[in-house]
């Protein structure tokens, strides 16, 4: 016999299979659970098929309305890429005609090097200071700066191609920022070099056959400043004393006891030198250059620079280790005309000086570009360019980052600026503009000051100055 509910009864019953009720239950939780697993489910499948039918699309199914040149767009949006297809078209012989022939009608013939014969930079010049004498006549005062003084030109350069790591090309730019502002204080000319001159000097022999097509192109310049891509000037104010450099043609920093007596490859430096524009350096370059070419003639040399050379480690001939060999054990005349630098910092390494900024700026002042304030800070063994991040390199870039804004505060105190500390670019000014920037008028007006009887009024040196 059934049993009928009362109305209330049957109220109460209701209200306790309520749904928000029976969600609270463990059951509940369980079967939401799942429903809101299987929603996901459905959300990330709906994405990938859209993922997916994006990428087919972008293949050769291009809808008729992308034009040629949006395509273009297209393609150069990946550097990698249009890098790869720059070297590959670059070195492609089967190009269209009409492009053929008009490279053609600029290009020469590279005559490839034969190993077996000694290698030179160019065609032999035997009488280049008389080509140079008779140039200069025919063009009076173009080998003299606006102070009259011979000119020098400041050359630096980076390789052709971008770094496998960015930060390596920033601070590239942040270095050549470096040299032009020095060259500009200084009246310099400066050439960078972002071009390969000869394919078999690579690395840090690139720089001769520069140095060479710059000397017999600018026989208006007697001074060239060679300067490495990862070395930066840190005094700002120092000028090279190039009365000291009277009769010679090479300056280089070093050390005659590490060099003369104790026969070290280490004894010197050229990641910054000056050469003298004159048949000496060009007959120099020429006995330089056979160490340099790339393959077995630079692995040969190499070996016999390690067994002529003190504490010289196993590895390729380079261009620093050829020179010392040159001045050590080749033709007198190299050590003659070559002066060692050591009463400043021409290189500095910067290990040595960088974590001495502080103190240098506290108890010194630019302008002696020795231990007191280095000119040059240097580099060495730091690969800003290398793909593979390392603790090595963070440090490098870290000191390359102070290193610049050392060098750059010089600069910038003129404009009222200077960095908020040398591990920051960001800037802070340091005076307020003033409406007597040059100090004319405090000058002016005691000059300009009648007798003390006299009763004319001081604004006239301002109406002097207006007009």
């Amino acid at each position: 016999m059934s049993r009928q509910l009362s109305t209330d009864a049957f109220q109460f019953k209701l209200q306790s299979y309520s749904p928000s009720r029976f969600l609270t239950t463990p059951k509940g939780r369980r079967m939401m659970k799942t429903v809101n697993t299987f929603k996901v489910t459905i959300l990330c499948g709906l994405i990938t098929i859209l993922v997916l039918r994006g990428t087919m699309q972008a293949g050769p199914t291009l809808p008729d309305s992308i034009t040629d040149s949006e395509v273009e767009r297209v393609r150069v949006r990946s550097s990698a890429r249009a890098r790869m297809l720059a070297q590959v078209e670059e070195g492609d012989s089967s190009s269209s005609g009409g492009e053929e022939a008009l490279t053609s009608r600029k290009s020469v013939q590279h005559e490839k090097w034969d190993p077996k014969t000694p290698y030179t930079l160019g065609p032999k010049i035997s009488d280049w200071d008389a080509q140079r004498k008779f140039w200069n006549t025919m063009n009076p005062g173009m080998n003299k700066t606006r102070t009259g003084k011979p000119k020098l030109l400041l050359v630096s350069g980076s390789q052709p191609g971008p770094c496998g790591n960015p930060m390596g090309d920033f601070y590239y730019l942040k270095f050549l920022k470096n040299r032009i502002d020095y060259a500009r204080i200084h009246g310099l000319e400066i050439f960078y070099n972002m071009a390969m001159f000869d394919n078999d000097m690579t690395s840090f022999w690139a720089k001769l056959p520069l140095l060479r097509k710059l000397m017999v192109n600018h026989p208006d310049v007697e001074w060239i400043w060679w300067m490495d891509s990862d070395a930066v000037f840190t005094d700002m104010t120092f000028e090279m004393p190039m009365h000291k450099y009277e009769g010679k043609n090479l300056v280089v920093h070093g050390f005659h006891n590490l060099l003369y007596e104790e026969q070290r490859w280490i004894a010197l430096n050229t990641g910054s030198f000056l050469i003298r524009n004159c048949q000496w350096s060009l007959d120099l370059l020429d006995a330089w250059a056979p160490f340099g070419p790339e393959g077995e003639t630079r692995v040969k040399a190499g070996k016999m620079l390690t067994a002529k050379l003190v504490d010289r480690p196993d590895f390729e001939a380079d261009d620093q280790s050829a020179l010392v060999y040159l001045l050590l054990f080749d033709d007198p005349k190299w050590k003659l005309k070559t002066h060692i630098e050591w009463e400043f910092y021409l290189h500095g390494y910067w290990k040595y000086l960088v974590y001495k900024y502080e103190d240098l700026m506290s108890k010194s002042r630019p302008g002696f570009g020795d231990d007191r304030w280095p000119l040059v800070t240097h580099f060495v063994g730091c690969k800003p360019c290398q793909e593979a991040v390392t603790t090595k390199l963070d440090e490098c870039l870290a000191q390359m980052e102070r290193a610049f804004n050392f060098a750059d505060n010089q600069v910038l105190e003129k404009y009222g600026y200077t960095h908020r500390s040398l591990g920051s670019f960001k800037t802070q000014r340091i005076r307020k503009d003033s409406p007597d920037p040059l100090g004319l008028l405090e000058e002016t007006l005691p000059a300009l000051e009648k007798p003390q009887n006299s009763t004319a009024p001081k604004h006239q040196a301002k109406d002097l100055l207006q007009h």
